[in-house]
């Protein structure tokens, strides 16, 4: 499976969570803004509830993932690129210019925060 066939995959199965999380969303605060909850909806609104803050946690895993992932492959790429580049390869070292570029991008925009 090639990366437009990954990345269409990945959308859809995206647009489902969300429309998912749209029908169960004005359940859980309906349920939330009632009074007199019978046994069955009190019960209802706990699984509801209990399977949210899962969802949120996967979610938070899911983007810690991304970021290490992204970040990490992207730094030993740079590194590769520059000892690529000190040792006179013009192609990387273009390679490694559109890299920092993207860098100072992304650092300008917040998206990467510099430590130092």
């Amino acid at each position: 499976m090639g990366f437009k066939e990954q990345q269409a995959a990945i959308q859809r199965e995206l647009d489902r969570f969300i429309d998912l999380l749209g029908v169960l969303l004005p359940r859980y605060s309906k349920l939330l803004k009632r009074k007199n909850l019978t046994e069955d909806e009190l019960h209802e609104l706990g699984e509801i509830e209990h399977f949210l803050i899962g969802v949120t946690g996967r979610i938070s895993e899911i983007k810690q993932v991304l970021e290490q992932d992204v970040y990490g492959h992207s730094l030993d790429l740079y590194y590769k690129l520059k000892a690529k580049a000190n040792l006179g390869d013009e192609h990387a070292a273009k390679k490694l210019s559109r890299l920092r570029d993207s860098f100072n991008d992304s650092m300008i925009s917040g998206q990467v925060i510099h430590w130092n």
